[in-house]
Order: structure tokens, then sequence, then C-alpha cells
């Protein structure tokens, strides 16, 4: 039976025991996925984008410090209770120790990136919402890391999810993008099991031609470092929107 994004309790996903087993360092594949995003964010003003949204949030921190080289604001839309509370501890209050190495490679990578972990943080404003009610062409940028490939076990579903992506940005908009390639059904922790819907570079290429222009698809082969949930690695996206 297919798992649908709707058929799960996204309010109990293991903030710790995600972190634990992907954040806690920075991994290579964090670091090509920030290297890749900061070639993208170097191209845009400073400061140039009054406002971006970080499609499904979660608790990794790393795409909004990304995205605060180039935002004035940044909502970070979570529909998770439990993905909503870290953030706004961390956004609030003071970050966990182990994204100041994250926010170095940032900085490191693109300048324009705030010299401190907090300032990074300081534009984010976390919204607590299902990504499928936000209004479209509200924003003028979108990021999205392992969201509509890891809501769903349905293909059409996770169409569904990345076109509702680019509908965020207004037409000319920016799109910025991770995916998990091949993602089965996984576990994160001792027990919790959770959709995947495999995807590559031919398929996301398939979704996202029609909806964009200056579509660029690029892959990164599977990290060791990291726990084996059975992908084969990763699918990286840089586009502009069209009207959808």
């Amino acid at each position: 039976m297919t798992t649908h994004n709707d058929d799960v309790d996204w309010d109990r996903w293991p903030v710790a025991d995600y972190l634990a087993e992907h954040y806690r360092e920075v991994h290579p594949w964090d670091a090509a996925v920030i290297a890749h995003h900061s070639a993208y964010y170097r191209r845009l003003p400073p400061g140039g984008i009054a406002r971006s949204v970080e499609f499904g949030a979660g608790p990794n921190l790393y795409p909004l410090m990304l995205a605060s080289a180039a935002s004035r604001g940044i909502d970070a839309v979570e529909a998770g209770a439990s993905n909503v509370a870290y953030l706004t501890d961390q956004i609030c209050h003071r970050p966990d120790a182990s994204w100041l190495p994250f926010h170095a490679l940032c900085r490191e990578l693109n300048p324009e990136v705030p010299a401190t972990l907090a300032g990074a943080l300081a534009p984010v404003d976390v919204v607590h919402a299902d990504v499928r009610s936000l209004p479209p062409g509200a924003y003028e940028l979108a990021s999205m890391h392992f969201v509509a490939e890891g809501a769903t076990e349905d293909f059409a579903e996770f169409a569904d999810f990345c076109r509702t992506f680019v509908r965020t940005v207004r037409p000319g908009g920016r799109l910025v993008a991770a995916f998990m390639e091949n993602m089965p059904t996984y576990r994160i922790g001792p027990a919790s099991r959770w959709p995947g819907c495999p995807v590559n570079p031919a398929t996301v290429t398939e979704v996202f031609a029609p909806l964009t222009r200056e579509l660029d698809v690029t892959h990164i082969d599977m990290d060791p470092t990291l726990p084996d949930h059975g992908d084969s690695g990763m699918v990286l996206l840089t586009a502009v929107a069209e009207e959808v």
C-alpha cells in the first residue's frame, strides 16, 4: 500500500535522531551541497531578495545560512510540530554549536553570508504551516532540501509538491533544491519509518523542465560517511520559475 503525505504524522518527526545521524558534523555530502549552492548564491546581488522561503524547512539550518547571503527575509515553512519547536529554539535562543562548522563553510564559500551564525539566522521567521497552503507568487526565491521525495511514496504526489514549490515564487523567481536519489522508504533512529519516492536526475528534469527555464540538474555520488538508507546519491537543482 502506497503511503501519501497525509498518511504520516509529521508532528512526530524524530528530530534528535535525525540530527545525530546527519548533522552533528559536516559530511562530504553537506560540503558538496553547500559548495554547489554557494556558487549559485554568489551570482545574486547581496541582500537583493526581499523575501525567500525554505519549503519544508525541517531541522536543517544550513540552507537558511546559505539564503541569508541574498535574502533580507526568510520564511522557514514547516508543518511538523517537533521541527517547528527545534527551529524556533535555534533561531530565538542560541543555536547548537554543531552548526558553527556549517556556518564557517557557508561563509568561506560566500563571504556575503553574515559573519556570525546568529546573524545568518536573524532574517529567518519560522512559519508553522503546510507548504501546500502557501499563496502563489509570494516569494522571489524558494529553496527546498529533501522534501518532495521524502514526503510521499507516490510519484504523482512528488510531482505535485514540485509544482507547488515552483508556484511559491513569482515568474522569474529563483529556485534552489536538493533531492535524495532513489530514496526508498527509510528509517530514522531505531524504529520510525518514513516514506520515500525514488527519483533521479532524469525524473527531476522531467518534472521541472516544463515549469522552469535555465534549469541545471547535477548529481552527487553516495556519501559513505552517512547512514545507508538505500539511496544512491543526490540530485541538485537550480532554475528560474516560469508561470505555472
